[in-house]
């Protein structure tokens, strides 16, 4: 497959704002209804912009870890999430929140929807992940098989 240098570096560009913006949604919109499909949409999106430039070893190096270990950990994440009140005494999916004091940041609050929205977030990205490993092309294979047939 020919790299374009044209494509490839504005691709590489935005991949990570696109990364940071999908970060973004995830903690801002955590005790709001989306923030992890959305974030998890958006960092698909970036993903979307590597294959493109790239192929599927650009989507490799884009995520080193498996799709289906990834999709893993989001319903380990989300569901311990969901659970934990449970056995607590509460409905699940009750809400838990934390203040910390780190230094030079102030009051940072912490919830439990963000763990659950993170879980959700690895379950959306990792199904990307698997679409193009299944659906993706391999260029290289592709054109080895057209050259013996």
């Amino acid at each position: 497959m020919k790299r374009l240098v044209i494509v490839e570096l504005p691709v590489r560009l935005i991949f990570h704002a696109v990364m940071l913006g999908s970060v973004f949604a995830l903690f801002a919109g955590h005790n709001q209804p989306g923030g992890g499909f959305v974030g998890g949409l958006l960092a698909g999106g970036a993903i979307a912009l590597r294959f493109v430039s790239g192929g599927l070893d650009e989507v490799h190096r884009a995520a080193r870890a498996k799709p289906w270990t990834i999709i893993g950990a989001g319903l380990v994440l989300a569901s311990v999430t969901a659970l934990v009140p449970l056995v607590l005494g509460d409905p699940v999916l009750t809400t838990g929140e934390a203040t910390l004091h780190p230094p030079l940041l102030g009051d940072v609050k912490l919830t439990s929807a963000l763990a659950f929205d993170a879980g959700v977030y690895l379950v959306v990205l990792g199904l990307v992940l698997m679409v193009f490993e299944a659906f993706g092309d391999e260029p290289q294979r592709e054109a080895a098989l057209e050259e013996e047939g």
